[in-house]
């Protein structure tokens, strides 16, 4: 039922962008000293979810498309970051990945935010 509300639905991909670019920090973070390995990082959220919903496809059928292929995915990239790669080719920053790190959990927080909201006015209009 509540995968048929669109808010729902947002919460849901923001909290599992979140969780992308957690992991995307946490194989930087790890890799810090590993020679030539290039830092990762996932687009932005507004970005990311834009692309996949401007496409103009929404199921009005649950037969419409196959399970998954509307399922929201962010994909890592290689973060530019010009002139911040050390002598032995890695370009992982632990400063950056602290404050990328920041910023996740500020955005795993504001999904959660968001859902328990949604949640809160939708047991208000049934009067839970």
């Amino acid at each position: 039922m509540l995968n048929k509300i669109e808010i729902f639905n947002m919460a849901q991909a923001m909290a599992q962008h979140a969780a992308t670019r957690q992991t995307a920090v946490a194989q930087n973070v790890a890799n810090a000293d590993t020679p030539g390995y290039r830092a990762r990082d996932v687009a932005s959220f507004a970005e990311t979810y834009q692309t996949q919903t401007s496409q103009g496809l929404r199921a009005t059928r649950s037969r419409h498309f196959l399970p998954g292929e509307d399922s929201f995915s962010a994909q890592t990239r290689i973060s530019a970051t010009p002139g911040t790669e050390s002598p032995n080719g890695n370009t992982v920053s632990l400063e950056q990945e602290m404050l990328n790190a920041t910023d996740v959990k500020r955005q795993h927080d504001m999904a959660l935010t968001v859902y328990s909201s949604s949640l809160n006015i939708l047991r208000t209009t049934i009067g839970r």
